[in-house]
């Protein structure tokens, strides 16, 4: 969905109360809202859609019930990128209900789209509203509300899209529930610019649950970085789907529907946001290999030194050929070394994390071997590592050779081991060095001594060697690295030298300009 394109009506099911066209009832709409609840289940950009309803709760006065009890709405946000997270998901709907028993549950997201008839069966009472819906559920839950806008809203006009939504919802994981523990993030925001993948890789259901590529317009980007830090961010990640497929809202599409022409690419937005807000840390939540090109990291090396972080995500998902080629990838692993080359000639010391399922079919022990060795032999700073999880209707579920469940849990926990020591061997460089940090919280609530932790423009987690300032939450200091944390070997600790007040000076690691 487009900046330009009109706001989808709700197609609520009646069923569940609802008036045509998923209107409530008028006793029900008058009906006073004191508090809501949201849990979160998956992605950065469930996250991002998630607080527009936040928004629009705060601003008409709803306050956000943290575990659920007393709320008058509860709000579920559902993933299905793995049967795990289907199984989180119908875990979280019951705990839902228990929290909130009198309140209106709603139910949106992925896990809806794809398995509907599933959450109206474990949940009779609750409103179903599909990832194709999802335009229409900000005017959804204005009509809960029963309340008109407030003085200096304006006019009344159409509903705004979840796709303009800024995001400042922070502690949901890949697959993780929020379970009221998400908190508004003052100093990190994720910004949607994209949705939908065409990808097809033979084990994702993320296609037919989220649809095809479409972006955001840059002015609704930028209008929703420039939202960002009047609240006071000072970082925000731009997020998506296949985020590599950026168009500007507009794309021209030849043969078998491969883009030949866009609005504006990933870079050119990059280009915009650097050169129009005043924002002092950008990053990537995830971008695949074969779209890191030149033009990016030019953005990012040149215009965006030193507000671009030296940070980088990109899914690899095996290292093994064969599978790859079974999971229906675009790249092998020369083409996957190729990039990361490219990547750390550009941005030397930049930080590379990846993503690698366990248990694909038909790898067996040789091919995990393979790929074992060649997470190994990449060096990368971080891992997130995934349990191969069948998903009906996805040719992976169909192929022969199905990794039994014992082994694929066994490989993933060889894979988590190799995880920590890859973030304990980055952690470990930084000793000796300076890193500009993004402060979040207190290391230890209970300890007001225990200091402040962040992360580092590489995505280190470091953490104050005491209490330098009564509250560091937001700011942006120059810390020297002394040494790793003995609670914590996969976080720094140092001392701050100074706050950064305004646009960063720049990530303390070397960058140099994008090889032609």
């Amino acid at each position: 969905m487009t900046e330009s394109s009109p706001a989808a009506p709700s197609r609520v099911a009646a069923s569940h109360g609802a008036g045509p066209a998923g209107t409530l009832p008028p006793a029900a709409a008058s009906q006073r809202v004191r508090a809501a609840a949201i849990t979160n289940v998956g992605c950065k950009v469930n996250q991002a859609e998630m607080d527009a309803v936040e928004r629009l709760l705060r601003t008409r006065g709803v306050e956000i019930a943290p575990d659920g009890a007393g709320a008058d709405i509860h709000l579920v946000n559902t993933c299905t990128v793995t049967a795990i997270a289907d199984d989180k998901s119908r875990k979280a709907v019951r705990r839902a209900r228990r929290a909130s028993p009198a309140a209106t549950v709603i139910v949106t997201g992925c896990s809806v789209q794809v398995g509907r008839a599933s959450f109206a069966a474990l949940d009779p009472a609750a409103r179903l509203i599909a990832n194709e819906d999802k335009d229409g559920l900000l005017a959804e839950i204005e009509r809960l509300l029963g309340t008109q806008p407030l003085p200096g809203d304006g006019p009344p006009g159409p509903p705004q899209p979840l796709d303009g939504a800024l995001p400042t919802l922070a502690g949901v994981e890949m697959e993780g529930i929020a379970d009221g523990r998400a908190r508004i993030d003052r100093t990190r925001a994720y910004i949607k610019v994209q949705d939908g993948c065409s990808f097809f890789c033979t084990y994702c259901i993320i296609p037919r649950a989220r649809g095809a590529e479409r972006s955001l317009a840059p002015g609704t980007v930028l209008a929703d970085v420039r939202r960002a830090l009047a609240a006071g961010h000072r970082e925000i990640v731009l997020t998506g789907i296949n985020i590599g497929t950026y168009d500007g809202g507009r794309s021209e599409r030849g043969p078998r529907g491969a883009r030949v022409r866009a609005a504006l690419t990933l870079a050119g937005l990059v280009r915009r946001i650097l050169a129009e807000t005043p924002v002092d840390r950008i990053r990537l939540s995830s971008i695949e290999p074969q779209h890191l090109d030149d033009d990016l990291l030019a953005a990012w090396t040149g215009e965006g030194a030193g507000r671009c972080l030296p940070h980088v995500h990109l899914p690899l998902q095996s290292g093994d050929d064969g599978v790859l080629r079974r999971m229906g990838r675009r790249y092998a692993t020369v083409d996957y070394v190729r990039v990361v080359e490219r990547v750390r000639a550009a941005i030397p010391g930049v930080a590379i994390h990846a993503d690698v399922i366990a248990g694909f079919p038909g790898e067996d022990d040789a091919a995990f071997a393979r790929s074992l060795a060649f997470l190994r032999g990449l060096d990368p700073a971080g891992l997130h590592v995934f349990r191969y999880s069948a998903r009906p209707g996805t040719p992976a579920a169909r192929m022969a050779g199905q990794v039994p469940h014992a082994i694929r849990k066994e490989r993933a926990a060889q894979l988590l081991d190799q995880a920590a020591a890859a973030r304990r061997r980055y952690a470990a460089r930084a000793v000796g060095h300076r890193r500009t940090v993004l402060f979040e919280e207190p290391a230890d609530a209970r300890e007001p001594g225990a200091g402040w932790v962040g992360h580092a423009e590489d995505y280190v987690i470091v953490r104050t060697a005491g209490p330098a300032l009564s509250s560091l939450s937001g700011q942006v200091a120059i810390v020297q690295i002394d040494r790793i944390d003995s609670a914590d070997p996969e976080r720094a600790v140092g001392r701050i030298e100074r706050l950064v007040r305004g646009v960063a000076a720049g990530p303390s690691l070397p960058v140099v300009p994008s090889p032609a």
